[in-house]
């Protein structure tokens, strides 16, 4: 995967090569000034500083809902909010039973959000990350969208860019494609061309190209089997691992704009990272191979704690995936927070001082640590 330095060694995010909540409703485009630039296919008519680490809100959402009805639900009129809702309502419909006052609370948070897209299975955690972008969208003043935020992108050309690199998956797919016809199935040139694309669009159309994109490569990839092979950007893999390569982008792109902007958002829910750091996990031996260093026949444990997390038993063979720890024997044990090490994966933190435990050998342990970010990209 190509590297695009940022303007102040910002770190990447990019779509990876593995081995082996629904969103809310697009901006509606009939009430744009100018054409939607999504194609159709046959067929169918810096930043604020951080409290709690990567991806975790600055300040808690609140979560005292004692709530009879949508009008007694505090700010849901702010589309951040209405996501707040959604990660809490969707965490206690996984978890609770639905009675008493939090059905009551069910309720009236599903009424104070706005319709949602169906999603199933594989494409549940890269919908739920297109949703936290739009809210985060939706909530942006009109000087917001000309604001820095990464690898010297303004807000808009940020949603140009995940716009593009979601067009390369649309297309393999046969979803439709946002923006010009796809010249070069490559990411940088792509976005090279998303962005001279939206140069002369409002940021509205933008958004609302993009969402509407999103939302179509999620239908499409609900009616695959999540084993097909479809190889974007050359690179072939599962469909599955494909979507949440886009989840984890859109996650950290969600991430680096919200700092920048001072919006506070939940994290996913425990059941979409935890995907998404197993397709990390998987990604290890690939990074290290990419780096140039041999895995040869070593194994580590790799244990990640907080939402989300697990323990898994990770061959540095490309040839052998890594797996649920069944207490095989490994060389070097490493114990750290999941979210921290997706967005480790996804170029977000220096290898160098990343706070992990460590056991066994340290020095494939540090290695193991120092390739992550090896297949970031912008």
């Amino acid at each position: 995967m190509d590297h695009h330095p940022g303007p102040a060694g910002d770190a990447r995010a990019s779509a990876f090569p593995p081995h082996s909540t629904p969103p809310f409703e697009a901006p509606d485009p009939s009430s744009a000034s100018e054409p939607s630039s999504l194609a159709s296919t046959p067929g169918e008519k810096q930043s604020s500083p951080r409290s709690d680490g990567p991806g975790r809100p600055s300040a808690a959402p609140d979560r005292e809902f004692a709530v009879l009805g949508a009008s007694d639900v505090p700010g849901a009129a702010d589309p951040v909010t209405r996501l707040s809702l959604d990660a809490l309502v969707e965490a206690a419909a996984e978890t609770a039973r639905e009675g008493g006052g939090q059905a009551r609370l069910m309720t009236a948070a599903r009424a104070a959000r706005r319709p949602t897209a169906a999603t199933t299975g594989a494409a549940a955690p890269y919908a739920a990350r297109v949703a936290a972008m739009d809210a985060l969208l939706a909530s942006a003043e009109p000087g917001d969208w000309s604001v820095r935020i990464v690898e010297g992108w303004t807000l808009q050309q940020l949603v140009a860019h995940l716009a593009a690199t979601d067009s390369l998956v649309a297309a393999a797919i046969g979803a439709p494609v946002a923006g010009p016809a796809v010249a070069a199935d490559e990411v940088l040139s792509r976005t090279a061309d998303m962005l001279a694309f939206v140069a002369g669009q409002t940021p509205e159309r933008t958004r609302a190209d993009w969402r509407l994109q999103a939302d179509a490569i999620c239908r499409h990839a609900a009616s695959m089997e999540p084993s097909t092979m479809i190889a974007p950007g050359g690179l072939g893999f599962p469909v599955a691992d494909h979507l949440l390569a886009r989840m984890l982008e859109t996650w950290i792109h969600t991430d680096d704009a919200a700092a920048v902007l001072g919006r506070p958002l939940p994290l996913p829910l425990d059941g979409h990272i935890h995907p998404t750091a197993d397709f990390c996990a998987r990604l290890l031996p690939w990074t290290m191979l990419l780096s140039g260093v041999e895995g040869g026949d070593r194994s580590i444990r790799l244990t990640l704690t907080g939402p989300g997390g697990g323990v898994w038993h990770v061959p540095l063979d490309v040839a052998r995936p890594a797996v649920p720890d069944d207490g095989s024997p490994v060389q070097a044990a490493i114990t750290c927070d999941a979210v921290a090490f997706c967005f480790l994966l996804g170029g977000r933190g220096a290898p160098a001082t990343f706070p992990a435990e460590v056991e066994g050998d340290a020095g494939l342990a540090r290695e193991v640590l120092r390739t992550a970010p090896a297949l970031s990209g912008p």
